[in-house]
């Protein structure tokens, strides 16, 4: 897909007057462990970012020499977490609402229009627009893709440095066939989402 059809969304917003529109996007929703990370990207109209894409469709390397440009070129963008333990407590979707309410709240400027990834919303105390695929749909939710996945892979890197034997630096969390090899041999460490795994132990 063209960067020029990147911006057809927007674009419908900008001819109706609205200017400050934020692209909201989550990474991490499905893995067996670890946080999920939220980005919230607010970008100048038709600013050049050569490549910009969902981030599924971009390889690590690709996608690490984006996030520089993005943040760069940015009006403004937040990034933040939602722990395991809070995907635990109030389950995967209200955390993904979570870090996405703690990304927008790092915003230092207010956006008119949030444009979120998905068909699932909540209160974000301003409007807003969600699209289903808009990671492949919308430049501002693809470089927020950018933002949320590289951060988290990041912090997936880090947690492997003390949890080595999970392999979090190659399967971030997912659950691999390595991973789950793990698990049978090591049982879950501090960083495993407990809910997520109670059918793979057999609770209830």
């Amino acid at each position: 897909m063209s960067e020029r059809n990147l911006w057809a969304i927007e674009d419908g917003f900008f001819d109706q007057g609205v200017r400050l529109i934020c692209g909201v996007d989550e990474a991490g929703r499905g893995p067996l462990a670890g946080p999920v990370c939220a980005a919230a990207v607010i970008l100048p109209p038709h600013v050049e970012l050569p490549g910009l894409d969902d981030s599924k469709k971009l390889s690590d390397q690709r996608r690490r020499a984006l996030l520089p440009l993005i943040q760069e070129q940015a009006v403004a963008y937040g990034i933040a977490f939602a722990s395991h333990e809070e995907i635990d407590q109030i389950n995967i979707l209200q955390a993904t609402f979570l870090a996405m309410k703690r990304a927008l709240q790092q915003l230092p400027v207010s956006p008119e229009l949030a444009l979120i990834d998905g068909n699932r919303q909540t209160d974000f105390g301003l409007p807003v627009q969600t699209v289903i695929h808009g990671d492949s749909l919308s430049a501002s939710i693809a470089a927020a893709s950018i933002l949320a996945k590289v951060t988290r892979d990041d912090a997936m890197i880090a947690l492997h440095q003390q949890f080595p034997e999970y392999g979090f630096d190659v399967h971030k969390g997912y659950g691999t066939k390595r991973h789950y090899e793990a698990l049978r041999q090591y049982g879950p460490c501090p960083v495993h989402r407990r809910s997520f795994l109670k059918k793979f132990y057999g609770e209830k």
